[in-house]
């Protein structure tokens, strides 16, 4: 396990602002509403954009790269349903050795930005062996097992509170959202709790048999993170998990990357009318 590193305030504060300030001289006038975070395999979305405008994070200060197949690593910009979006076309994760605030640079900076919610997706393995490869979970829960949290160090007020509330981590509102888009557009939607490891190897059954005693329902290796940043920031988040894979012990199978993003890319058109639909509600939510 890398070590639980985290920098000062005064530098995570003044590394976002830099990113913050190139963001906007990029993209002129941007005030984006909404926010999405697109998982492996899962980033075509963001091509669909009206009006993209495309920049690479390796072009803003303090945004590592990712370098994990199936994450461009691009921060995009436009519109659905007439609502301004940003999109992380991509992320970094713990498992690549960078510290938890850098891995968490992306969401913080999109709640610089303005976004007043975020949707986080991501590939995950599924826990029962009624589900299959290709299911969609609108996440309600989650429990953090990388040993990690973004808030560890001295807080810095002008982010957030000391001690987050967590209690509804995964906002109500926003998962009915989905939940009624899904009803709308005959989208099979499961709901579940998500479970997080550090990575980067793929669990062992033993592991797989101790989530599902946990209540967990999938497992990957990224989002609480993203989740814990952005409600330390005030932002509400929704979740969504594809389940690539049946986890170790549910599957004979063994497990690869390469099947993870097939499966993603492959519910690219239900992806895309999900979260067209959410965009479009939540978009009009002025709270």
């Amino acid at each position: 396990m890398p070590p639980i590193s985290q920098s000062p305030p005064s530098s995570i504060a003044a590394r976002l602002e830099d990113c913050v300030f190139a963001v906007r001289k990029r993209v002129a006038g941007a005030a984006p509403r909404v926010g999405v975070v697109l998982g492996s395999g899962l980033g075509g979305f963001a091509d669909t954009l009206e009006g993209l405008v495309k920049v690479p994070y390796g072009d803003l200060p303090h945004m590592a790269t990712p370098g994990v197949p199936g994450h461009p690593g691009n921060l995009c910009f436009g519109r659905v349903a007439g609502v301004p979006v940003v999109c992380m076309q991509g992320r970094v994760h713990l498992y690549e050795g960078h510290p938890v605030d850098m891995v968490v640079q992306g969401a913080r900076v999109m709640a610089r930005l303005g976004v007043r919610c975020v949707l986080i997706t991501n590939a995950a393995g599924g826990l029962d062996p009624a589900w299959s490869p290709g299911d969609l979970m609108l996440v309600t829960d989650h429990i953090n097992l990388t040993g990690v949290s973004p808030l560890v160090g001295p807080n810095d007020g002008a982010l957030g509170a000391r001690f987050p509330d967590m209690s509804a981590a995964y906002d109500g509102a926003l998962g009915e959202g989905l939940r009624a888009v899904a009803r709308e557009t005959g989208i099979a939607l499961r709901a579940g709790v998500y479970a997080a490891m550090l990575g980067p190897e793929y669990e062992t059954p033993a592991e797989i048999r101790m989530l599902r005693r946990l209540g967990a329902d999938a497992v990957g290796m990224s989002t609480v993170s993203e989740v814990i940043a952005l409600r330390h920031m005030g932002v509400r988040v929704g979740g969504l998990s594809c389940i690539t894979n049946l986890a170790a012990g549910v599957s004979a199978r063994p497990l690869e990357h390469a099947e993870v993003e097939a499966t993603a890319r492959s519910r690219q058109a239900a992806l895309t009318m999900l979260l067209t639909g959410w965009i479009a509600r939540a978009g009009q939510d002025d709270r």
